[in-house]
């Protein structure tokens, strides 16, 4: 029985890909170990956002090729897509496959065994115009979350993003076989299913050609975009609650979010990233709307939830972007109140319209506008939480740690929650009142059903 291990980086996408090729190397008799551990196989499902990806991925492969030398090394995914001659050129390298053939490495291996040789899969990209089914998933490395991926590609184009030409245009899922992985998992146990894609709020749009921003008359009354399967899954038997993976603001507008409150499944959480707060920036980026609109959006989903969960990404050192420019930056996260930001120094990726810009910002001053940002993110998130105290949550329970006899686990609105339990109490919904800050969350008190019923 032959031994694999798998790596991966970057998104929730690359990783409900890699539980897909788990599962499919299962099913052929490989027997999965962790990725320190010593195997015949080591699978590196790479990640291309940024400059510190693609090293990673280095790292990680020359690495391997010390645990065990004669091992088989393929490098799949992103990295691969947007640089296959480099990755093929990577010391200790023996297959390389794009995003799109992932799915077929393990019969690339097997090829490879039988032939010894070094071989690579790319498609043009102007091939692909529908989505390529990997299979119905059945279980995720966490007992109680699992993704669902339901759309591939994006055809916005920001500036400075690699991933369409990384990923391809814009091809969903059908529906059909959404549903079914939903029921799936929801049988196996799992309470949380992540709804999760490239650009989510796309879904099923590959044929309206007009802006979902300027959404014409007749499109208002119909189901349309990522609410198409949110109304199915909804409808599911089952305890369980849906969470939506990162929503594209130059997607999702107030009509289109204000649509998806009424899904009582849905959690009160987005993930909405921002990338500046500059409208001058974000024009540069392609980005089509404005800091108002953005701060209308949130306006609108804290009035229906007070504590409704905003999760952010913010770059820093955009060509051209001014100390004036990040000061809005640092202002837009004052005013939205996040509950977190993930800030992200820009990586000059080459073939995006960015890389071509002028005005590209120095290490030091990238490194500056970082630091200061994260801080000024952490009091936000701070803010946040203390602004929760003295409220009770829906919290699905995950983990329990020995030493403090303490249960974790996320709530509804996207907050970490420690609360003293039973370990069997684990992949449980349970409301907890929020008591005090604690670690990189809240500590609670769970509220018993009696309680919570007077």
């Amino acid at each position: 029985m032959m031994k694999i291990a798998f790596h991966t980086l970057g998104c929730k996408v690359n990783q409900y890909e890699t539980q897909a090729l788990k599962e499919k190397f299962l099913h052929r008799g490989y027997e999965i170990v962790g990725e320190d551990d010593f195997a015949d196989v080591y699978v590196i499902n790479t990640c291309t956002v940024t400059g510190v990806s693609d090293r990673k991925s280095r790292q990680y492969i020359r690495r391997v090729k010390k645990t065990n030398p004669d091992s088989i090394t393929a490098v799949i995914g992103c990295y691969v897509q947007v640089s296959p001659d480099e990755a093929k050129s990577i010391e200790g390298v023996n297959i390389v496959a794009g995003t799109n053939e992932k799915n077929k490495l393990p019969e690339y291996i097997e090829e490879y065994v039988k032939t010894k040789g070094v071989d690579c899969h790319i498609k043009e990209w102007d091939q692909l115009t529908e989505y390529e089914e990997t299979g119905i998933i059945t279980s995720m490395d966490s007992r109680t979350r699992a993704f669902i991926k339901i759309q591939e590609g994006c055809n916005k184009f920001c500036s400075y993003c690699i991933i369409p030409y990384a990923r391809g245009t814009l091809r969903s899922r059908a529906k059909e076989e959404i549903v079914k992985e939903a029921e799936n998992l929801i049988r196996q146990g799992f309470k949380e299913l992540v709804l999760t894609g490239i650009n989510t709020a796309l879904y099923g749009m590959e044929q309206d050609d007009f802006d979902v921003l300027n959404i014409q008359e007749g499109k208002k009354n119909h189901v349309y975009g990522i609410e198409v399967i949110v109304n199915e899954i909804n409808q599911l038997a089952g305890e369980f609650r849906i969470r939506l993976g990162s929503l594209e603001p130059n997607v999702i507008d107030v009509d289109y979010a204000r649509r998806l409150l009424k899904y009582e499944r849905l959690c009160p959480h987005m993930h909405l990233s921002l990338q500046s707060g500059s409208d001058g920036i974000l024009k540069e980026m392609n980005r089509t709307y404005n800091g108002n609109d953005y701060l209308q959006l949130i306006k609108m989903l804290r009035e229906y939830d007070p504590g409704y969960g905003i999760t952010t990404d913010i770059i820093v050192g955009f060509p051209g972007e001014t100390e004036e420019d990040f000061r809005e930056s640092c202002s837009m996260t004052e005013q939205a109140g996040f509950s977190k930001v993930h800030v992200f120094k820009y990586s000059k990726r080459e073939g995006t319209r960015a890389a071509e810009m002028k005005g590209h910002i120095s290490p030091e001053v990238k490194a500056r506008r970082s630091a200061e940002l994260i801080a000024i993110s952490e009091s936000v998130s701070e803010r946040f939480f203390s602004q929760n105290l003295g409220t009770t949550r829906r919290v699905l329970l995950e983990q329990y740690d020995l030493e403090t006899g303490m249960l974790g686990g996320l709530s509804d609105n996207y907050i970490k929650v420690y609360c003293k339990g039973q370990e069997d109490r684990s992949n449980t919904f349970v409301d907890v009142e929020l008591i005090e800050l604690y670690r990189d969350g809240v500590k609670g008190r769970i509220r018993e059903e009696q309680e919570v019923n007077q």
